[in-house]
């Protein structure tokens, strides 16, 4: 399948004969098959990642992809077999499931003295099962690296936990299991919108949209 939607992006002369182009399909149509190319050079191509990139920047944020404008048993959209009860394929199922998208409504992590203060508002948005797209509470600070990668920011990874403080050892002190925690920070205020996704080939592709 991944090898079939590449070759419909691309013309389709390499497997599929005489396959209509990505601007023959809906812009959500295009969208997928762009994306699993990740998004190549063409005409095509970037429309369908222009209103990708628009869906996600305010307001309103919108799903980027969304398959239900994409009839695929249908003439006007992609005709491709082993479709399942939700109209969709494995392949195109593992497509939509792959994109990771946050908003990043506030992040602000404030420092003074003894003390500091984080404000961390933010949202991971989910394709369910049933294809409907909702968000949900996540966390900037704790969130993906490509997150902070991808926003500029910083990701910190330390120990916590076990008995490596200055206190003396007595007999009978306990010591709480050692573990290693990774975080996001960023210097000043972050909001904005930030999105990674995955190509036919495995290689993952980021994209943001700071407000």
């Amino acid at each position: 399948m991944r090898s079939k939607l590449f070759a419909v992006m691309l013309g389709g002369a390499a497997t599929v004969a005489a396959a209509p182009s990505a601007s023959a399909y809906p812009i959500d149509c295009a969208i997928l098959l762009c994306l699993a190319g990740g998004f190549p050079a063409s005409a095509e191509c970037s429309a369908a990642k222009a209103e990708f990139i628009r869906r996600i920047t305010p307001w309103p944020i919108e799903p980027p992809l969304q398959l239900w404008n994409c009839p695929m048993r249908s003439s006007g959209g992609i005709s491709v077999p082993g479709i399942g009860a939700d109209g969709l394929t494995d392949d195109v199922r593992r497509y939509r499931d792959g994109i990771e998208i946050y908003h990043v409504q506030m992040y602000y992590h404030k420092r003074g003295g003894d003390n500091e203060y984080i404000t961390d508002n933010t949202v991971v948005g989910e394709y369910q099962a049933n294809g409907d797209f909702r968000w949900i509470g996540a966390s900037y600070q704790h969130g993906p690296a490509w997150l902070a990668e991808a926003s500029g920011g910083t990701t910190y990874t330390r120990t916590i936990g076990g008995c490596d403080d200055d206190r003396p050892w007595h007999v009978g002190r306990s010591c709480p299991p050692s573990q290693t925690v990774t975080t996001n920070d960023h210097m000043g205020r972050l909001r904005g919108v930030f999105i990674r996704y995955q190509d036919h080939s495995g290689a993952y592709h980021v994209e943001g949209v700071r407000y």
